[in-house]
């Protein structure tokens, strides 16, 4: 005879059948919680690899990294500045790095000399680069340029700029002075060794120069002869462009432009966070607030006709020599994924 005291187990109080159920239920909240989302699990290390030292043209990654859209995607992203901007693409060509970001002229370069890289999204998806003169200055159109002198860093592309707009108001390359200035390009206009600079971005030295009380004015390249293209993209490894964590990163950049967008004051706030020596000034501020809208609300999406519009462009301009079908150098993560 048992003890009074003595608690039956939970198998006399149960029915075999229920305690059957209650055992698959038990399996099956273990397995759920094994498979749950990303972020429940320990995150993968990725590697991002930005195009120059960290500004506001950065924006969305900052914010995401800070918001925990990263980690929330099981992604422990570590963001690097490089030593030189020509490095990231190549790195990540290398398979040393995850993505690259990077600008569209360069991916249309990279892709006719066959180099394994692939646009897998967007970051500001419009042209920053302007032809810039100082406001208080002789020029008010292009075509006042002829016999001037005309500033740029990089040759290539910079001069295709300079051709394609100097033709659209009658003039030719021939007609300017080129001067290599190697990116001093607000201190050369200020202190007139030139009259124009390319390269200058609407964003950056547009806002300089009015700091500096020398307010400049700006000629928009893709009002003037060039066709509009995206200034900074994300990039790649070819073979590994449907990889789901690339298409996680670009999933937690695009939560981090919706936060930026809807919540602009606290996105700086947390661009800055850590980095407020380096980055809480007024140049910058005026920077965040005049790149805002030009952040790709949609990264992943492609349209391939602008690219193969601006690929054409820059072999009619001698950049590049032949023109890949736009399929092998730029993709849609996750559309290519799902059509796999």
């Amino acid at each position: 005879m048992r003890p009074a005291f003595a608690r039956p187990g939970l198998a006399a109080l149960v029915p075999a059948n229920l305690a059957l159920a209650i055992l698959a239920l038990a399996t099956l909240v273990l397995a759920t919680l094994a498979t749950a989302a990303p972020g429940a699990r320990a995150a993968e290390k990725f590697t991002i690899l930005l195009d120059w030292f960290v500004n506001p043209d950065h924006g969305p990654i900052l914010v995401a990294k800070e918001r925990g859209y990263f980690a929330e995607a099981g992604l422990d992203a570590e963001i690097i500045a490089p030593s030189d901007p020509n490095d990231p693409p190549r790195l990540v060509a290398a398979g040393k790095g995850d993505i690259a970001v990077s600008y569209q002229p360069q991916l249309h370069i990279m892709a006719g000399k066959g180099l394994p890289v692939v646009r897998v999204g967007t970051l500001v998806a419009t042209p920053l680069t302007t032809l810039l003169v100082l406001k208080d200055g002789p020029i008010k159109s292009i075509a006042d340029l002829k016999g001037k002198r005309i500033g740029y860093s990089v040759g290539g592309f910079e001069t295709a700029l300079m051709t394609a707009m100097l033709a659209k108001h009658g003039l030719k390359l021939s007609d300017v002075t080129r001067v290599n200035i190697n990116f001093a390009l607000s201190a050369s206009l200020m202190s007139r060794k030139v009259d124009a600079v390319i390269g200058a971005y609407r964003n950056f030295e547009l806002n300089q120069l009015d700091l500096k009380g020398r307010p400049g004015r700006a000629f928009y390249v893709e009002e003037h002869g060039v066709p509009p293209y995206d200034e900074l993209i994300y990039l790649a490894r070819k073979d590994r462009a449907t990889d789901p964590k690339i298409r996680a990163f670009i999933g937690a950049v695009e939560r981090g432009v919706q936060y930026l967008v809807n919540y602009p004051g606290e996105s700086w706030a947390l661009f800055i966070k850590g980095r407020e020596k380096q980055l809480d000034n007024e140049l910058n501020r005026r920077a965040w607030r005049d790149t805002l809208p030009r952040f790709a609300l949609r990264p992943a999406a492609l349209d391939q006709g602008r690219y193969a519009r601006f690929a054409a462009f820059l072999k009619a301009q001698g950049v590049v020599k032949t023109t890949p079908p736009v399929a092998s150098y730029a993709v849609d993560p996750g559309a290519q994924a799902a059509g796999k």
